[in-house]
């Protein structure tokens, strides 16, 4: 981020301006906090009338500026005279780093700039947070701050391979994303538990995949189901409309397609893509299931490789997610398919073979301008007590531009993943997955989490974000999953957006509870 010039002399003025304002007592609470910021001793009145100017070229939505204000006690008039207006918001050039805006708030109002919309839309949002009351009367601090994000990756992931929640629960979700300047939707749609994305070649996949008889409740270990019916899946005209919703909140969403594990749900749907070729159900217990796909068949990659036509021609995203994750080999080592075509293609190993499938999907997403990205599993390096360390030896490479989302084993993985080229996603599941109860991943761990430890000099550049993970099969109902997704979602948005030396969990803490009231009503 570019350094704001006279940075200390306008500190100076804010302090000392406009002598004829009341003196501002109130607390600024901004989640997450801005990079640089001065905060003056003065305010200025705004009332419940906001005149709001928007530049020609400023793409900042009317309808979405009115409906994020309206909380606060604003109503918004829009003028084509910027210098009567409130509030403006304007393209500069070069105004500061990616993603990142200028907002200068004094006497004459507040303007808000930036080099594209994005910055401007992330500017709106901390103008929302310094909406205060003081006397009774809607102020606004003089404040000057230079703000651009830390990462360009900030991502919250939804499951929904275990439990469907619908458009309108995701829209909630992009909404409280957005208003945290978080930029990244992973949508996990697949798993062995559920298949919930319409794909018009294989419609079984959600008619059969799609459903299941019935669900495990208690905890992992429970034997214990509660005998209904689990189904739904998202026409592609309802990802459309989510993914239109997601633009126009800046946030990009990146669908994750799970293979070649993880496939049950599909399977399920269509039993000549597992090695066995025979029918199984949806399965109804959580947890690492057998099937995976036989990678081994030309016809299942070419039904995977039509999958991905139709995903890739949905989601505008440049990165598509494919999972990787959780394989059990067993299934390709009981196969005298899978054998006999990893001694014609010399490969030695499973984990070499997950690697060569891994390689040939990225290619084939690479043919369609699309990067790869998958867990951390792909890299062929062991990490789970169910996998033989004979099978996890690989002597193979992923292939160039696989992005690896790193979630388990060691932290030094990550370093040795960037030291091979690749950019990773840092997921480490002891910090981020909200699934966990809070007793073991509590707000104050989770804001404290830093996706560049251990990582230095320019391989710090290949950590390019942070994503939080809301995993599934305990959260049937979306209240269930806002009592684990609220606070801690905004831990992860202050951990992506700003540098470490600017954070304060004391500072952060109050500004949380500020906006839990909020985030409370979601769910009580």
């Amino acid at each position: 981020m570019k350094n704001l010039s006279n940075f200390n002399l306008l500190i100076i003025i804010l302090l000392f301006s406009s002598c004829r304002q009341q003196p501002f007592t109130g607390t600024v609470h901004i989640i997450p906090y801005p990079n640089q910021i001065a905060i003056g001793t003065q305010y200025r009145p705004i009332g419940k009338n906001l005149s709001i100017y928007l530049s020609p070229e400023s793409g900042m939505d009317k309808d979405y500026i009115e409906d994020l204000l309206s909380d606060t006690g604003v109503k918004c008039k829009f003028t084509n005279f910027k210098w009567i207006a409130d509030l403006t918001f304007d393209i500069e050039p070069d105004t500061i780093g990616l993603e990142g805006y200028r907002l200068v708030s004094n006497d004459y109002g507040t303007k808000i700039t930036a080099s594209d919309t994005k910055g401007l839309f992330y500017g709106l949002q901390t103008f929302r947070q310094l909406i205060t009351s003081q006397n009774n009367t809607l102020v606004i601090p003089f404040v000057e701050i230079a703000d651009s994000p830390k990462f360009l990756w900030r991502a919250l992931m939804l499951d929904e391979g275990r439990y469907f929640k619908g458009k309108e629960e995701v829209k909630k979700l992009l909404d409280e994303m957005a208003r945290l300047k978080m930029n990244t939707f992973h949508w996990h749609l697949t798993d062995d538990q559920g298949w919930r994305i319409e794909i018009k070649k294989y419609p079984l996949l959600t008619k059969i995949g799609g459903k299941r008889d019935s669900t495990q409740i208690g905890n992992w270990n429970s034997n214990i189901y509660d005998g209904k019916v689990h189904e739904g899946f998202y026409t592609q005209e309802e990802i459309k409309e989510i993914i239109d919703y997601a633009a126009k909140r800046q946030i990009t969403i990146v669908p994750e397609i799970e293979m070649p594990g993880h496939a049950s749900a599909a399977i399920a749907a269509y039993p000549q893509l597992g090695t066995e070729k025979q029918s199984i159900k949806v399965p109804t217990r959580f947890g690492v299931q057998y099937h995976a796909y036989n990678v081994a068949d030309p016809k299942v990659i070419q039904f995977i490789k039509d999958v991905l036509d139709e995903v890739c021609n949905l989601f505008p995203s440049e990165t598509i997610h494919i999972g990787g994750d959780e394989v059990k080999y067993d299934q390709w080592k009981k196969s005298a398919q899978v054998r006999n075509f990893m001694k014609e293609q010399n490969i030695k190993t499973p984990a070499d073979l997950q690697i060569w499938f891994t390689n040939t999907i990225s290619h084939y997403l690479e043919s369609k301008k699309k990067h790869m990205m998958g867990w951390n599993e792909i890299t062929g390096v062991k990490i789970h007590d169910y996998t033989d360390f004979e099978d996890a030896v690989s002597g193979a490479s992923l292939a160039e531009g696989t992005i690896v989302h790193f979630w388990r084993g060691d932290p030094s993985l990550i370093k040795q993943t960037v030291k091979k080229g690749y950019q990773v996603v840092n997921s480490y599941h002891e910090y981020t997955y909200l699934d966990y109860d809070t007793a073991y991943t509590s707000l104050e761990k989770a804001y404290h989490f830093d996706p560049l430890a251990g990582i230095t000099g320019k391989e710090t550049d290949l950590i390019i974000g942070i994503g939080a993970q809301m995993w599934g099969e305990w959260i049937p109902t979306p209240s269930d999953m806002y009592r684990k997704l609220y606070p801690r979602i905004a831990a992860f948005a202050e951990c992506g957006w700003t540098s470490p030396s600017n954070k304060s969990w004391k500072r952060f803490n109050q500004a949380a509870y500020k906006e839990n009231l909020r985030w409370k009503q979601l769910y009580q």
